[in-house]
């Protein structure tokens, strides 16, 4: 069982969705080590169960309700009543660690109990990019009220000095400020509609830290092990897609995983806005996430180029207690306690460990948390570079962003369990010891690694015996009361200055902890030596059971010692592909695949084992195509291997591809074949196509050739879906363009093209249909009557230019429907407000043509509805289930 599992309510069998980003990884953990996977489909109404982020309590609150107002058991009327931002153990520990000094502590706790600013990032790889930027500079900031900060009048937004190319901003103002302000209504539309439409994102400031220490470029492969919600995702999507041409991709791809299926929801709500064909969401635990290759049992496959799936970057922001967003979620103050971070620490350190084993060697990766605890923080950052004795550097990265304050990493700190303040493992009481491990002190040392007088004065202190009392006949200090001797706290010997903490103070922001590694050779490979115990344990304990104090022996297997042995603890990492084992260790890997150094799994985890083997192992002629590999005869499975999940399918069917391509005038150096995917085994019945990258291909054709070990929970960019209505059935081609899908395709198409007049593009988006008479432009009505019934593409006519761009910006297209007497926008009403807004401020001569000239326009209802065409109503869907 994970370390997360003392949250676990006693009441509920199964994950609930929480109400802060923390609760959402710590319940999922749950979730999966409760071995629930019944839910494991997709659902719509996950969407609108955001957290909102609000310094009052909810109505639903029972604490916010009155007690009865009267002798007849009257209920109080419910109230709204701000969170108490009061907790001693939070400062007594805070405090006692020295995570800042005594001088500073009346301010840092001032600023963690004010609201926090809200910030945005505009998305590079936007096509209205700099237009946005040029109107927070010239309108906004100058329209905006001022905000006054302790008397003193300052700018409402300005820009994030530290992030590149003045893409990131900052608010003064609370969201909750944005939301309750009328003089600020505009600039909320404003950041809600275009955080809808993807051209900026919602993000806290110190949140958009770790990918930029990544130095991400557009040719690397890159995952992101605890993704959801997606605002990291999306900026290292953003990362790829820099300075890519329209109409080509990045070479690279990101893989995106989270946990709990709820959470990859909003994960791909989030991404969706991005638009992207380099992009694989899964949904696996993080330590255990898949290696895919082909190699591993010395098979000779031929297959794609990709052979083992390996990453030149790896972000891991692992789940933590959260306790750096205070501002945002005060609720927490009241949640907060120390066991909260030891109780996290051996899963942080087990996804580290798993994210340096699938990185390649030169790559790099980000260990991240949004929490101030140092068990959390730099003892997870030290436990790693013992484990990996040499292998991986701590990254000293000081001198990038030198805008951004921060401070070093620290080098000593104490261990509180049950009240008690430990400075070493030596004061760790024998029935604590699976929960206060090794590796959380700063030494990191075992019992049998600590002198001898010291483990004399150990055990004369802390030890119990028999008879409750120590050597002296003294009696035992309470497991509630602080020791009374002040021993100084050990000091680690490794480079954790490199390390980086952000404090809410130095820039009125949250907290963050990141940490940057280098990997520079292949992990170092386990021994396979039978464990020891350390003080006081007997066999019993070592396979799980120990013995209460009535002599009857107690099951504690489920209790997470994550200080094993290195060499008991590496022959698990390797079972789990955590550890990797280099090409010239043949008597080690021989004992690997042989089962020699396999780890016992849980319960649970066999029981699904075991029923993922069953599954492969099955045959139907109707749901599993199946591909015998040369040498070893073993039939592979090709599709439909995760329960509640849809395959992944390459689309071959070369008659509708053939279709499409003549009915668009798709060029032939457009690289179309081969890279459609669907979600639906039976091809007659796919509704919606999708288009991914050359990168994604491969991964996917690896994925199909190693078995389907990833479980996949969205893939690719839609590009066409299937016309439903009466009319679009009875078109040339049955496949319409997608929103999301026209921009990358646009350039590579030569037929059913119209170019339309900024009078006569405005008047699509605002009445949405048109009749052929009606539009301005003689030569539009023309051309549009001369189209094949189906789906065209408007262009904006050129002439114009953008604010604050050149004069070799993207052309601005719509989707239409091109119908027997109009023609009928297939777009969301979210992105035809945005274009409406954009081109109604367009400079140009023809922008200038008064609307009065304009036939009168009818709106059509005989033709193809919006709703049938667009197969959208503005809403947030799901991930497709066909």
């Amino acid at each position: 069982m994970s370390a997360v599992s003392t949250f676990k309510s006693s009441s509920s069998s199964s994950a609930t969705f929480a109400t802060t980003e923390t609760e959402h990884r710590i319940q999922a953990t749950q979730f999966n080590n409760m071995g629930g996977r019944g839910r494991s489909r997709t659902q719509r109404k996950h969407f609108s169960q955001n957290r909102e982020n609000v310094w009052k309590r909810s109505k639903s609150d029972a604490s916010a309700i009155d007690t009865p107002a009267d002798n007849n058991n009257n209920a109080g009327k419910s109230h709204w009543e701000p969170f108490k931002t009061q907790n001693p153990a939070f400062d007594d520990y805070y405090k006692e660690q020295g995570i800042v000094s005594s001088e500073e502590w009346d301010t840092f706790n001032k600023f963690l109990r004010t609201p926090l600013p809200a910030a945005f990032r505009i998305n590079s790889s936007s096509q209205f990019y700099k237009d946005i930027l040029f109107r927070l500079e010239n309108d906004f900031m100058k329209s905006l009220p001022a905000e006054d900060t302790d008397g003193n009048a300052v700018n409402a937004i300005e820009v994030l000095p530290w992030y590149p190319d003045h893409l990131a901003w900052q608010s003064y103002y609370s969201r909750n400020q944005l939301r309750k302000n009328q003089a600020l209504e505009q600039f909320h539309e404003f950041l809600k509609l275009e955080n809808d439409i993807g051209n900026i994102t919602r993000q806290e400031a110190v949140s958009m830290v770790p990918p930029l220490f990544l130095d991400v470029r557009p040719d690397h492969f890159v995952l992101d092990m605890c993704a959801a919600p997606g605002s990291k995702t999306f900026q290292l999507l953003e990362m790829i897609y820099k300075l890519t041409e329209p109409g080509t991709l990045p070479t690279g791809m990101i893989i995106a995983n989270d946990l709990d299926v709820q959470r990859c929801n909003l994960l791909i709500h989030q991404t969706k806005r991005m638009c992207t064909a380099n992009l694989i969401v899964t949904n696996h635990e993080a330590q255990n996430f898949p290696s895919c290759h082909l190699h591993k049992n010395g098979e000779n496959i031929n297959g794609p180029a990709l052979r083992q799936l390996q990453f030149d970057r790896v972000l891991c922001d692992v789940p933590c207690s959260g306790d750096g967003t205070l501002r945002k979620a005060p609720d927490m103050w009241k949640k907060w306690n120390a066991g909260m971070g030891n109780g996290l620490f051996g899963l942080q350190v087990q996804i580290a460990m798993r994210g340096l084993a699938l990185l390649k060697v030169g790559g790099r990766m980000v260990y991240s948390t949004c929490s101030m605890n140092p068990l959390e923080n730099e003892a997870v950052v030290a436990e790693l570079l013992r484990r990996c004795k040499g292998t991986i550097e701590l990254v000293d990265v000081s001198t990038e962003l030198p805008q951004l304050a921060r401070r070093p990493g620290i080098k000593t700190w104490k261990v509180r369990d049950k009240g008690l303040w430990l400075t070493s493992y030596k004061d760790v009481r024998r029935n604590r010891q699976a929960a206060a491990t090794p590796g959380m002190f700063p030494s990191g040392k075992l019992y049998d690694e600590i002198s001898e007088p010291d483990q004399e004065t150990a055990n004369g202190q802390t030890c119990e015996n028999s008879n409750g009392t120590d050597e002296n006949g003294g009696e035992l200090i309470d497991d509630s009361v602080a020791p009374t001797s002040n021993v100084e706290a050990e000091v680690s010997d490794l480079p954790l200055e490199r390390c980086m903490r952000i404090v809410p103070h130095d820039q009125n922001s949250g907290a963050f902890f990141i940490a940057v590694f280098q990997k520079l050779l292949p992990l170092p490979a386990p021994t396979p030596v039978q464990r020891k115990g350390t003080r006081g344990e007997s066999q019993k304990q070592l396979n799980g059971v120990k013995e209460d104090k009535n002599g009857d022996d107690v099951d504690v297997s489920g209790e997470m010692d994550v200080q094993m042995s290195e060499a008991a603890a590496a022959a698990s990492l390797v079972d789990t592909g955590i550890c990797e084992i280099p090409s010239d260790a043949d008597q080690n890997k021989n004992l690997v695949e042989t089962g020699t150094l396999e780890t016992p799994l849980d319960a649970d985890q066999k029981k699904i084992k075991q029923q993922d083997e069953k599954q492969e192992n099955k045959t139907s002629d109707d749901k599993v195509d199946t591909k015998t590999v040369p040498d070893k005869k073993r039939k592979l499975q090709m599709q439909g291997r995760w329960r509640g999940v849809d395959p992944v399918i390459f689309y071959k069917d070369e008659t509708v591809v053939s279709k499409i391509m003549d009915f668009y005038g798709i060029k032939e150096s457009f690289p179309i074949k081969g890279h459609l995917i669907s979600r639906n085994e039976e091809t007659s019945h796919v509704k919606r196509i999708y288009y991914v990258s050359n990168s994604v291909k491969e991964a996917l054709e690896l994925n199909l050739l190693g078995g389907q070990q990833l479980k996949i929970a969205a893939v690719g960019l839609k590009m066409f879906e299937r016309q439903t209505s009466k009319e679009g059935t009875s078109a040339p081609c049955l496949f319409r363009i997608s929103s999301e899908g026209l921009p990358l395709i646009l350039p590579h198409i030569t037929k059913q093209i119209l170019y339309a007049s900024p009078i006569d593009f405005k008047h699509l988006l605002q009445y949405k249909s048109i009749k052929f008479p009606d539009f301005v432009d003689p030569s539009l009505r023309e051309k549009a009557s001369e189209l094949i019934l189906g789906c065209c593409v408007v262009i904006l006519r050129t002439g114009w230019v953008q604010s604050g761009s050149g004069e070799d910006a993207m052309p601005i297209a719509i989707g239409c429907w091109r119908g027997r007497t109009n023609v009928s926008v297939m777009v969301n009403a979210n992105d035809c407000q945005e274009l409406l807004e954009r081109v109604s401020a367009l400079r140009s001569d023809e922008a200038s043509e008064p609307v009065a000239d304009a036939v009168p326009i009818q709106e059509s209802t005989d033709d193809v509805t919006i709703s049938e065409a667009n197969g959208s109503d503005g809403t947030v869907m799901a991930p497709e289930t066909l």
